[in-house]
């Protein structure tokens, strides 16, 4: 059965405006840090819920669509998910981490300790499907593999960061190793893989960032004529 097609909805603009547009959203990226320091304030839900439907329109392999987020805003389980994540952190910075990846570290000030779990007032658990449960021809349930998993949900996360800054908020990409427990602790079915865990929320008023720089387009970017 061949598939149906519909027109393509595209609007394309003027050299002028794609100029603008473009810097204009260059410009809002490079102000978007990573947060470590949150206000407890409270998040409209709506908002959020736009973010990860935004993230949700990422191309994926075969169109499969191989993700899951998972938001968190229950207090208790918050705590639980700290615990268990500087569990594993404390043991990676002192004794799984090799020393020049803890050297490159130490410029930004990080260590096993993750208060920002509890004080952020949403987290976003994002999960990877390498597979999905499907019913077969026969009735019974079978795996349907999933492509370009690491690829897809990469692009959504990607799209789900820039989402989250246009609307003002704060985030963390917080992935610590191995993070198996964030499924067992949320009651995610096997299928689901933990990919990152997002605080987010609006920066504390007292808020600090390492002052790092961004290399420069030319180190960043080859053109081939």
């Amino acid at each position: 059965m061949s598939p149906a097609f519909v027109p393509l909805v595209f609007e394309r603009l003027s050299v002028e405006e794609s100029r603008a547009r473009v810097a204009a959203f260059r410009e809002l990226l490079r102000r978007r840090r990573s947060v470590r320091d949150f206000a407890p304030d409270p998040v409209p839900l709506d908002v959020v819920d736009a973010a990860i439907e935004a993230a949700g329109s990422a191309p994926s392999g075969a169109n499969r669509q191989p993700w899951r987020f998972v938001v968190v805003r229950d207090p208790e389980t918050k705590r639980r998910i700290r615990e268990a994540a500087e569990t594993e952190e404390r043991e990676f910075y002192e004794r799984r981490a090799p020393p020049d990846w803890l050297a490159d570290l130490a410029p930004l000030g990080t260590d096993w300790r993750k208060p920002f779990l509890e004080t952020a007032p949403v987290l976003i658990v994002l999960f990877a499907l390498d597979w999905t449960a499907e019913p077969g021809p026969d009735g019974r349930e079978r795996r349907h593999k999933n492509y370009y998993v690491q690829e897809s949900v990469g692009i959504a996360l990607g799209l789900l960061l820039a989402a989250l800054h246009a609307a003002g908020l704060a985030t963390l990409t917080h992935t610590p190793s191995p993070m198996g427990f964030l499924g067992s602790l949320l009651g995610r079915p096997r299928n689901e893989r933990a990919y990152v865990l997002l605080p987010v929320g609006y920066p504390a008023p007292d808020a600090t960032v390492p002052d790092i720089q961004k290399k420069a387009l030319e180190e960043i970017r080859t053109i081939v004529e």
